[in-house]
């Protein structure tokens, strides 16, 4: 009669080493899922902006924006569920001045993307949160930064025949209106719990646009088409990217969200080429270029 084999107890440092492998594969796992997560969310906000472009011959940007207003409130509305009850008069005035940088930003930059492109809409607009990360650094790195990125601008409004210095001035309120919009939201979010305060942000800022909604609908009746577009643009510019930035910031740290985000004047570019036409110069490629590496370079020699 053969005894079965005796049992093999796995030594502590076997243990150690499976328990060690099992924790490196499931942060890595999670960063490969963020990543992915990060360039879906990129891919998609361009892509809702170039989709609604589509219809800006029918309803103009104001129209679109309009349609985009509904579908965020929607959406932050139902994620959010603010009690709006329970605020203080405190808490409402940063709500209020998101929801009008949040309903200004938008309408600028989809005039600017109507008069110059997507992509140098996009990279001017991108200025606001660059001023943001450089703004009282005293590192002398982030001062070439700075410098790299100003050179850039001049170089992307430097005086020529084909110059829309008005679609330029656009992108830079875009620019102003995003970086007033990450400060609000700092203030809303320490002084609202969750989500609530972008939610009554966006609730609010809906209603601001409800009106105008319904003179452009009076005299400008959409069609099926161009209504569509726009709310296919307020789907994929919208609500995915904040859905998808929730879960992306579970999984990736801070900082390398904030690198990623560098490249989308980048994936508003080739957006623009591949499914607009938008041609860009070589000019104009490097002047997005500098400015994309400036960002860049700036978060990835931060330390802490």
């Amino acid at each position: 009669m053969r005894l079965a084999p005796a049992s093999r107890t796995p030594s502590p440092r076997a243990t150690e080493t499976a328990h060690r492998t099992d924790l490196d594969q499931r942060p890595t796992g999670r960063r490969f899922a963020g990543v992915a997560t990060m360039i879906g969310s990129g891919l998609s906000n361009q892509t809702g902006a170039a989709i609604g472009s589509q219809a800006f011959p029918v309803i103009g940007p104001i129209g679109v924006v309009a349609v985009r207003q509904y579908v965020a409130a929607i959406v932050l509305l139902a994620v959010g569920r603010p009690r709006l009850r329970s605020f203080t008069w405190w808490q409402w005035r940063p709500v209020v001045g998101l929801a009008v940088v949040f309903g200004t930003m938008n309408l600028s930059l989809y005039s600017a993307i109507d008069r110059i492109g997507l992509g140098l809409a996009v990279t001017l607009e991108f200025l606001g949160p660059l001023c943001i990360a450089l703004a009282g650094s005293r590192r002398r790195v982030d001062a070439c930064c700075a410098l790299v990125a100003a050179a850039a601008v001049v170089t992307l409004m430097r005086p020529r025949p084909s110059a829309d210095y008005l679609g330029m001035g656009l992108g830079l309120l875009a620019a102003v209106c995003w970086a007033s919009y990450i400060l609000l939201n700092r203030a809303v979010g320490r002084r609202v719990p969750g989500a609530q305060g972008s939610a009554a942000a966006a609730g609010i800022s809906a209603l601001m646009f409800l009106p105008v909604g319904i003179a452009v609908a009076v005299h400008q009746p959409p069609t099926v088409s161009a209504a569509a577009y726009a709310v296919v643009a307020g789907v994929l510019s919208s609500a995915v990217p904040y859905l998808a930035d929730l879960f992306t910031l579970r999984r990736v740290p801070a900082q390398a969200f904030g690198l990623f985000m560098s490249v989308n004047p980048v994936l508003a570019a080739l957006v623009g080429w591949v499914g607009l036409g938008q041609s860009l110069g070589w000019t104009e490629w490097v002047s997005v270029g500098a400015i994309v590496v400036a960002n860049a370079l700036s978060i990835v020699t931060r330390r802490g």
